[in-house]
């Protein structure tokens, strides 16, 4: 059974995910749709009366959310086509006075979970599929007042190249997207809004294009994708100029 995947699907970027998807691959089986939140995963399930989208409502946080996503793929035999890891989060303040645990739920959503569900993704995966990983312009170079959530980012995105390198033999491709501030839930989340002189001055992506595109590259085989010439220029400057300057632009 030939079947998208899409966690963090939700609300924002993942429910663009899911809108591309759609469009893209009108012929897939199943449509699967991961968050938390059951109510609004069935709200969006609705709205594709045309698609078959199978709301699974799963805490990514939680080791047993892996053994569960893992049997429901192999009970479904599925084929997965496209895997997209969205499910993520992040937190605008220091290091210093923060909560440990939020600090550390970072670390387990965006590194912990998109490690355990690439792995099982792979297993269920043929020659023309591909994952995108969802990164972030934070992967570039590490942020003030952002440190976890931009390490967790430079996790994904060396993960993703070597992930890629490792199954490229059997013609899977994996994606690392890396956009900049998106107006989602995101930013409320963070606490970002109203908080961040560097965030307000920043040009914002837009989700729909994000994920049309990153989706697009995805199947062309491409490593990483960087919306906008803003953000590619970015990525670029990162590589030649030393981060503890760069820094110097993100404190505030």
């Amino acid at each position: 059974m030939n079947i998208a995947v899409i966690t963090g699907a939700s609300s924002g970027l993942g429910i663009e995910y899911l809108k591309s998807i759609c469009e893209k691959y009108p012929n897939l089986h199943e449509y699967w749709i991961i968050a938390r939140r059951t109510e609004k995963l069935n709200k969006i399930a609705n709205l594709y009366p045309d698609r078959k989208i199978i709301p699974v409502s799963l805490d990514l946080s939680e080791y047993e959310s892996y053994k569960k996503l893992d049997e429901m793929l192999a009970k479904a035999d599925a084929d997965i086509k496209v895997f997209v890891n969205n499910a993520g989060y992040g937190v605008l303040g220091d290091v210093y006075g923060s909560d440990y645990n939020e600090q550390c739920g970072m670390v387990d959503l965006n590194c912990r979970a998109l490690t355990a569900l690439t792995t099982i993704a792979l297993k269920y995966m043929n020659k023309g599929s591909f994952i995108v990983n969802v990164c972030s312009i934070a992967s570039f170079c590490p942020n003030a007042r952002m440190s976890v959530y931009s390490a967790t980012k430079a996790y994904v995105k060396s993960y993703s190249r070597t992930v890629r390198f490792e199954n490229k033999k059997r013609g899977i491709n994996v994606l690392a997207t890396c956009p900049g501030p998106m107006d989602t839930e995101f930013l409320s989340v963070a606490g970002i809004n109203g908080n961040s002189k560097t965030f307000e001055m920043l040009p914002y992506c837009n989700p729909a294009k994000v994920a049309r595109k990153s989706v697009a590259a995805a199947e062309k085989g491409k490593g990483i994708y960087t919306p906008t010439f803003f953000y590619k220029f970015y990525r670029c400057l990162a590589k030649i100029v030393p981060h503890s300057i760069l820094m110097n632009f993100t404190k505030t």
